[in-house]
């Protein structure tokens, strides 16, 4: 995988969250800055730029575009039990519960991708972590109904033939 060096100012969201870098282990993640209440705006996605091709760093917005975040908000991970959404036909960031100052911020990637650049194990910790993740074309009825999801992403899944 390639390491995105940012070209954007930093931190590019002070005051709301902050980057973690673990270089020993090759990780990095969001940290919030600040308590967010459930439903609460945590930032608007600015400064993003149409994605030329499909790539890790990217975020689907609809059945056919996705974009580069240009910003800190790129190292918002992966989680099976995300505390915000990635609201794409609003363009933000929205907590889905509390979040304390220090929390990573972590949205489930399948809400808005239907099928992965890479897909990964995930190694979130949650008692209900899904393992691979590969996008939201390889998740069951069941797993459907317990998350939010974007709505190109449920225009998607509604053209899914039913068993």
């Amino acid at each position: 995988m390639t390491v995105i060096e940012p070209f954007w100012k930093q931190p590019s969201h002070p005051g709301i969250l902050a980057v973690e870098v673990n270089p020993g282990s090759f990780t990095s993640r969001a940290i919030s800055s600040r308590a967010f209440a459930p439903n609460e705006v945590v930032t608007k996605i600015t400064g993003y730029t149409k994605a030329q091709n499909v790539a890790y760093s990217t975020v689907q917005v609809s059945a056919t575009e996705h974009i580069e975040l240009n910003s800190d908000l790129l190292y918002c991970n992966h989680s099976c039990d995300p505390n915000v959404v990635f609201d794409v036909s609003k363009y933000e960031v929205r907590a889905i519960k509390h979040i304390a100052v220090g929390d990573a911020i972590t949205f489930f990637y399948p809400s808005s991708e239907w099928e992965m650049a890479q897909s990964f194990n995930c190694t979130c910790g949650s008692s209900s972590c899904l393992g691979l993740i590969s996008g939201a074309k390889d998740l069951d009825a069941k797993t459907v109904q317990k998350y939010w999801f974007n709505q190109h992403i449920r225009q998607l899944l509604a053209q899914v033939p039913k068993p």
